[in-house]
């Protein structure tokens, strides 16, 4: 499982960013000509947000990276040795993958809507139908158990720190992102927030 694993995660990590974020910029950007990148390099809240999650997914890529060509190096990671364990890792491996399908459907079901961070520039169609139907955010719900999966396949110091900080700056940003969408989409959106909850 280890030497399936250190050959394994590094891939699974380039897929995940390639569906998550780079494909789905790419494609609404040749759609829309709008680049649906909106984190900036301001002192405001949602782009200190933006830089915080830029430092998580570098510290994964790093204890991935470690774990995967690092050898003794990863053991700088302070590895939690009493959750190394198979059925953990396996638990993680379904997690992470179901994840990845889901982010991918919702993905889809945004379409040109899709956004990393707020667009107060574009208005975009809300998105109620699908996996929006049953999650109000389902993209973040899909990273937080991503997150969480990776944390089980490799229990260490820096995936528990990440799992933990993306999971708070999620929940920072979902409520910058209610607060925009209520003045974007008024009784719409209130509506839409009474029949769905914020996660599941």
């Amino acid at each position: 499982m280890i030497t399936f694993l250190r050959f394994y995660l590094p891939l699974y990590l380039v897929l995940y960013l390639l569906v998550s974020f780079l494909v789905p910029t790419y494609k609404t950007y040749r759609q829309t000509g709008i680049n649906p990148v909106t984190f900036g390099k301001s002192d405001s809240a949602h782009d200190y947000i933006g830089g915080v999650m830029k430092i998580l997914i570098g510290l994964l890529l790093a204890a991935v990276l470690l774990f995967s060509f690092g050898s003794d190096a990863y053991l700088f990671t302070s590895p939690v040795l009493f959750l190394e364990h198979s059925s953990l890792q396996l638990t993680g491996l379904v997690l992470i993958h179901v994840s990845l399908i889901w982010i991918a459907i919702a993905q889809y079901q945004m379409s040109t809507s899709w956004r990393i961070g707020i667009d107060e520039t574009h208005k975009t169609t809300l998105r109620t139908n699908g996996l929006f139907s049953i999650s109000r955010n389902p993209i973040f719900l899909g990273m937080i158990i991503s997150v969480f999966g990776l944390f089980l396949i490799l229990p260490n110091a820096i995936t528990f720190f990440c799992t933990l900080m993306t999971y708070f700056m999620i929940q920072i940003q979902v409520r910058l992102e209610e607060v925009f969408l209520t003045q974007q989409h008024a009784s719409e959106y209130s509506l839409y927030k009474q029949k769905v909850r914020r996660f599941l």
